[in-house]
């Protein structure tokens, strides 16, 4: 799903927030966005820059693909779990009594 504000409009709204004397909710409500929004804005390009510790956002969309792609084997290792016990049953169930 892309994002709601394309990421110029983002930088963009960051540095009104630096740049100006107003708090980050009347610069949100002049911009039409959430002061919430907003201020995860300004953190995260906060952490980007090094300014403050945590995720960046390059690692955040690089774990948010990792955890996806980890989700998708398990689901298929999953199924292929389940197939080898289905055929390892058939094949039990296809060999002669004595």
């Amino acid at each position: 799903m892309p994002a709601a504000y394309p990421e110029e409009f983002r930088r963009r709204a960051v540095d009104l927030v630096r740049e100006s004397e107003e708090s980050v909710s009347a610069v949100a409500r002049r911009l039409g966005t959430s002061s919430s929004g907003l201020r995860r804005w300004v953190a995260q390009a906060e952490i980007d820059e090094g300014q403050v510790p945590g995720l960046t956002t390059d690692q955040l969309e690089e774990l948010k693909t990792l955890r996806r792609e980890n989700r998708e084997l398990r689901r298929a290792n999953e199924i292929l779990r389940k197939a080898s016990a289905y055929f390892a049953q058939a094949e039990l169930d296809r060999l002669p009594r004595r």
